[in-house]
């Protein structure tokens, strides 16, 4: 079973009312130049909006906190979902 076979099987609850990962878009857009996030998230969850601001799609966080340590210029803020929701690794 490939790796894309095994995170389909994950389940995730989405908590609308408060997303774990929030962008300060003044620090991400005044001080960020390489944009590291766009890079290294495995779940691909970050991109490039209209008016070129960093976006966000949390709901599909595999919560391993990589866009954490890669943002450099501190532009996250990022902490694990409250309890009941998140992502629910399951094994086929």
């Amino acid at each position: 079973m490939n790796v894309e076979a095994k995170l389909g099987l994950d389940v995730f609850q989405v908590d609308s009312e408060q997303p774990h990962i929030v962008i300060d878009h003044e620090i991400c857009r005044t001080r960020c130049t390489v944009r590291y996030c766009l890079h290294v998230c495995p779940a691909n969850l970050y991109t490039v909006g209209e008016d070129d601001r960093i976006l966000v799609n949390h709901e599909g966080c595999l919560e391993c906190g990589t866009c954490l340590i890669a943002c450099v210029d501190e532009a996250l803020t990022w902490h694990y979902p409250r309890a009941g929701y998140g992502v629910q690794y399951r094994f086929g």
